[in-house]
């Protein structure tokens, strides 16, 4: 009678073993086929820019990346005035959103109240649902006239004359161009940057923290010895999400950059970006070398993008790499 039995719970077994493996292959299945959809998305996103803006790069060539003109009514096209104001506005944002995302994050998690800690948190995600059209209107219309008649003049009497710089800040204070461009980029950037640097602050260990504390470094020198570098990984990844959103913000930058096809080197001057120039002129755009210029400055910001968040994998992949991960 047992025989029997044993062979049922065997013949049970294997076919649990077999539902199991089915439900396995399946799931991982379904999940690469998630995977290769993103993927196809992306390399038909690529295909389509290029087959479009094929016309522009075939007349052009190369020099449309360093051709400083932009000419509808010459049809003439050259890039190099909505690369150099993405780039620059881009990377002054960083440079304003950054340190004052690390205080914040850092006020966060060692120094604030418990109290305030967790509305001051909530207030900060919150930023970081505005709408950019809204970032824009407040830029234009309020941020803007305020910069023009209390901020501009003082920044051009205190470093006008200074050599090198000097040239920045030349030029009439109308509010609107590349530095105000990148202010309004590094208030959107903000919340995003202090709030994953928040979260990856706080999983340290407290272990860690309170040894140091024990040993009598000061708060800086534990954010600095123990916090810093346990996170560094993470706060690369957060300052590159950063990034990524200053290159491809459009309306914003739209409202508040000036919308002028070419490159003055002065920080006040009005400058155009790769997404300002889309938006702008893609809905008025002719058949032709213009709407094929277009599609090439969504190429290249495509390719900016891309090269971007490459040389955040190298750098993440270093860090693990010097961590022995």
């Amino acid at each position: 009678m047992s025989e029997p039995s044993a062979t049922g719970e065997i013949d049970l077994h294997a076919k649990q073993v077999a539902k199991f493996r089915l439900q396995d292959k399946l799931f991982h299945f379904t999940t690469q086929l998630f995977a290769l959809v993103v993927l196809a998305a992306l390399v038909g996103i690529l295909v389509s820019l290029a087959i479009e803006a094929w016309p522009s790069l075939k007349a052009f060539g190369p020099q449309f990346l360093w051709t400083n003109v932009w000419s509808v009514p010459d049809d003439e096209y050259g890039a190099l005035a909505a690369i150099y104001g993405t780039v620059v506005t881009s990377v002054l944002a960083l440079l304003i959103a950054v340190p004052i995302s690390f205080g914040i994050a850092f006020f966060l998690t060692e120094s604030c109240p418990l109290w305030l800690r967790r509305p001051l948190g909530t207030a900060i995600e919150l930023l970081a649902g505005i709408p950019s059209i809204v970032y824009g209107i407040w830029g234009l219309f309020v941020f803007a006239p305020l910069f023009a008649e209390y901020f501009q003049p003082p920044l051009q009497n205190l470093l006008g004359d200074v050599p090198v710089i000097g040239g920045w800040f030349s030029g009439p204070p109308i509010g609107i161009g590349i530095l105000t461009a990148s202010l309004v980029l590094s208030m959107m950037v903000i919340p995003f940057i202090a709030s994953v640097m928040r979260d990856v602050f706080e999983t340290v260990p407290h272990v860690l923290k309170e040894s140091a504390y024990g040993l009598g470094c000061t708060t800086w020198e534990v954010m600095r010895n123990i916090v810093l570098p346990y996170t560094r990984v993470g706060v690369i990844g957060g300052i590159m999400l950063g990034l990524g959103r200053a290159l491809g913000e459009t309306m914003a930058v739209t409202f508040v950059i000036g919308n002028a096809n070419r490159i003055i080197p002065s920080l006040f001057a009005p400058g155009t970006s790769i997404a300002s120039t889309l938006a702008n002129e893609f809905g008025e755009a002719d058949p032709g070398l213009h709407i094929a210029s277009l599609f090439a400055l969504g190429l290249v910001l495509f390719v900016i993008t891309f090269i971007v968040l490459a040389i955040s994998r190298w750098l993440i992949s270093r860090s693990m790499g010097s961590e022995g991960l």
